[in-house]
């Protein structure tokens, strides 16, 4: 169905053909990564035309936004099921859009709900199919790797062992690194300047839910840290507003919004939600305490799904409970102010940061944005 087919350039050789993708992130860490991509696409193929759902960072980078991820972010199986008129919606729309848009090629930004479904439908139009940052089917859904080895004609992963895991289902997959290395790191030529040795981050997440459940219970264990200044790093997608009947009983907590990473560069110490956020507080060598907190049926299906032995990106690539894991009931005041006083002491301070030393180093090398460019113009 599509006419126009990627060609690898010679060598030397620029992008120059004229192409059209449709770049397809459902949520914070996608709408970053995918900002980054097009960024790199563009520095190779300026005449590029990239079509997207995602947010902000990807239509500054240069996207047409079709869909904002605020609209489309339902977390967990009983917000899906609330929902699920609203995300049939999208997907009737996405699919028409794709349609009358006839991209070279879909590309896929982790989000795997909707982008799965998506991969199947655009393969069967004839189009395309590159998933840029795998869903974690390999902590739960085994079984879709036979759907992604059906659907998708490219993976680009970005953890070390990812690529190995897709090889032994015969899933052509390509590790291209990680990258937050590139979003990170290029600022971190020196070390965090720590002016201010009292403040901890508050990082509850991007999605209403998820605050709403985790985000109490944080300001809640700030009470028992009465020489320290807690700042909430909010989402630059949610307005402060929100925040507000949460904060009216906390004096002692502020609200940044949109400036995480600044932060987290001056804190002694963050209390994160699980997700992409555990791994940006690592690279930024903070020491962390994980928390999670979702729907009690979304985690009641998801305990019987999940073959892994952590829930935060930090564990899962180490191998090792480096940095301690908050978890539904285990998520209280009691539990988190203990956890958090035992990352203030500065021996375990040391050992968390020898940790995320060695993390860096099983994430290899930057460049994964103009890596994923490249495989994406060769196809």
């Amino acid at each position: 169905m599509c006419g126009c087919r990627f060609s690898f350039p010679a060598e030397n050789a620029s992008f120059a053909a004229i192409m059209k993708l449709y770049i397809i992130a459902g949520e914070a860490s996608g709408d970053l990564h995918g900002a980054n991509l097009i960024k790199a696409l563009k520095a190779r193929s300026p005449e590029l035309v990239c079509r997207v759902w995602g947010g902000d960072l990807m239509q500054a980078a240069g996207g047409h936004l079709v869909r904002h991820y605020r609209d489309l972010a339902f977390m967990g199986f009983w917000e899906v099921l609330k929902n699920l008129r609203t995300i049939l919606g999208n997907l009737r729309f996405c699919k028409q859009d794709i349609l009358e848009f006839q991209p070279d090629a879909v590309v896929l930004i982790d989000y795997p709900g909707f982008n799965l479904r998506v991969a199947r439908w655009a393969k069967q139009q004839g189009f395309k199919v590159i998933y840029y940052i795998s869903p974690q089917i390999w902590a739960w859904h085994t079984s879709r790797v036979r759907d992604i080895r059906r659907d998708v004609d490219k993976m680009l992963v970005i953890l070390p062992f990812e690529q190995a895991f897709f090889k032994q289902y015969g899933v052509a997959a390509e590790f291209v690194g990680h990258p937050l290395l590139d979003a990170i790191l290029p600022n971190t030529d020196q070390e965090p300047v720590r002016q201010d040795k009292d403040t901890i981050v508050l990082l509850p997440g991007s999605r209403k839910q998820e605050i709403q459940r985790i985000l109490p219970v944080m300001l809640e264990s700030s009470v028992d840290f009465p020489g320290y200044k807690f700042v909430i790093a909010a989402a630059a997608s949610l307005p402060a507003e929100f925040f507000g009947p949460f904060l009216q009983h906390y004096p002692q907590v502020s609200l940044v919004r949109g400036k995480t990473y600044d932060l987290l560069r001056q804190a002694r110490a963050a209390m994160v939600k699980s997700g992409t956020s555990t791994l940006e507080t690592a690279l930024l060598d903070v020491p962390q305490v994980v928390c999670y907190a979702g729907n009690p049926v979304s985690y009641f299906i998801a305990r019987r799904l999940v073959n892994v032995k952590y829930i935060s990106l930090v564990n899962l690539i180490l191998d090792r409970p480096l940095v301690r894991e908050l978890i539904q009931q285990e998520l209280n005041r009691e539990n988190l102010s203990a956890a958090m006083a035992a990352i203030l002491e500065p021996d375990k301070a040391d050992e968390i940061r020898k940790g995320y030393e060695e993390l860096r180093r099983l994430l290899g090398e930057g460049g994964a944005s103009g890596k994923a460019a490249e495989a994406i113009l060769a196809q």
